[in-house]
């Protein structure tokens, strides 16, 4: 699985508006609600097991990108939602600098250990200057999935 398989036009906001990292995951999990991608009743839910993740360890890995996850029973397919914030995101993340790209991964509860090679490819991807490049400088959310979408990532 790759970050193209998990995402579409809607589970992309090209324009967030957090400040914080816990302003983006709640941000984003209520964006995941909006487009019906996870059930209203567990909004709560969904964000306090992500918000709880993140305080055992920031998920900024530098380099201006973010990847806040989690392994939940209240989902049964993984489940991803991608934002960018042009001013920047503080995310507490590994070189102190804001973030502006965050992918937000949740994982079915005792699926995460198969999924971890895709927390992996995403990484890796998003380490390349040109794809964070790309995305930081597309138009929108479907210019933004087709860079996704490029086999090469770029």
């Amino acid at each position: 699985m790759n970050l193209g398989d998990l995402l579409n036009a809607e589970t992309i906001i090209p324009e967030l508006k957090a400040g914080n990292r816990w302003e983006a995951i709640d941000e984003m999990v209520g964006h995941l609600v909006t487009v019906g991608r996870i059930k209203l009743e567990h909004r709560e839910g969904i964000t306090a097991v992500v918000k709880k993740r993140e305080t055992s360890m920031s998920t900024g890995i530098g380099f201006g990108v973010g990847i806040p996850h989690a392994s939940t029973d209240l989902i049964y397919e993984v489940t991803g939602v991608f934002g960018r914030s042009r001013t920047g995101v503080r995310f507490d993340s590994l070189d102190n600098q804001p973030v502006h790209l965050i992918m937000m991964l949740l994982v079915p509860q005792g699926q995460f250990q198969k999924h971890l090679h895709t927390l992996a490819a995403i990484a890796k991807l998003l380490h390349n200057r040109e794809f964070r490049s790309g995305l930081e400088q597309a138009q929108d959310a479907e210019a933004m999935l087709k860079i996704i979408k490029t086999p090469s990532g770029i």
